[in-house]
């Protein structure tokens, strides 16, 4: 695989912004609020867009708070890049790598993040949030469309995940996947995974290259 016919597409949340932690929070106290009845709610949720999250309440009402609440929430969140990530990504640059960003946030998150973090963005030839998908992962439709915005065959990506609905997605859209041991464990991530690493400190765009898919 030559550099320049490859791509690395990201998730954002527990991959290269370290607020799975904070979510995990919210979520556990919306269901102590209206309680779903599903166990570990907050962890079962991981990588799921707010349109498939909220049909676990169906009441009305209760769909207009918790959109309230999150809201309100994600305003005044802190959104902190993981250590060795921006190295990581200027790595990418340095070899001609394009990379993307494949989220289950919506553009309004988007745009507090990048309000935050203005130089973040420059690191993306693509973003592609909730607004552009119509399946959540574990289907694969974000990831191919993020290839496909890039140019880049699907089977030529790496995908970086930390959720177990993320890392389905990476490897049903037939990318070599790479998990990253942040939300769950090694022994969780690794039969999702071609490769797991535990942060992106010391982790150089040569292993990246390195990884096969199994």
């Amino acid at each position: 695989m030559t550099h320049s016919t490859c791509a690395a597409l990201f998730d954002l949340d527990g991959v290269l912004i370290d607020s799975e932690s904070v979510y995990s929070r919210f979520w556990t106290e919306i269901d102590r609020i209206y309680p779903t009845g599903i166990p570990n709610y907050a962890l079962h949720i991981k990588g799921t867009t707010l349109p498939e999250i909220l049909k676990d309440f169906p009441d009305e009402d209760v769909q207009k708070d918790i959109l309230r609440r999150i809201s309100e929430f994600q305003d005044v969140m802190h959104y902190e890049l993981f250590q060795g990530v921006e190295h990581f990504l200027e790595s990418l640059a340095a070899k001609g790598i394009p990379a993307a960003i494949v989220t289950s946030s919506d553009s309004r998150k988007m745009q507090m993040l990048f309000s935050q973090l203005p130089e973040f963005k420059r690191y993306f030839e693509a973003i592609i949030d909730a607004s552009q998908v119509t399946r959540s992962k574990p289907d694969p439709q974000g990831y191919l469309l993020a290839a496909s915005a890039l140019g880049v065959a699907p089977e030529r990506c790496y995908v970086f995940e930390d959720s177990l609905q993320g890392l389905r997605a990476g490897r049903a859209a037939g990318a070599s996947v790479i998990g990253l041991a942040t939300t769950y464990d090694r022994e969780a991530v690794s039969p999702l995974a071609d490769h797991v690493i535990d942060s992106f400190v010391d982790f150089t765009v040569e292993e990246m290259l390195a990884v096969t898919r199994r």
